[in-house]
């Protein structure tokens, strides 16, 4: 059974009112990178999802997880 990586990065963003140019800048990627993270299109490396979660002030497992192939988001 194969997975795929889900996340809930744009409404933990959302919910810290920030865009997704402002997370990139916090983060230090392209805000183009945000996106495709947000619509699964990337998977980010380690470092850029620990970064992520200490942008958005919350851990990498609340951010990221697996899913079943074709059910992520």
């Amino acid at each position: 059974m194969a997975n795929e990586l889900g996340n809930t990065l744009r409404a933990a963003r959302e919910a810290r009112a920030l865009t997704q140019a402002q997370l990139a800048e916090l983060v230090g990627v392209s805000r183009k990178t945000i996106n495709t993270v947000e619509n699964g299109i990337f998977v980010p490396s380690t470092v850029i999802a620990l970064k992520l979660a200490w942008a958005l002030e919350t851990r990498v497992e609340a951010l990221f997880f697996l899913t079943e192939e074709g059910t992520a988001e």
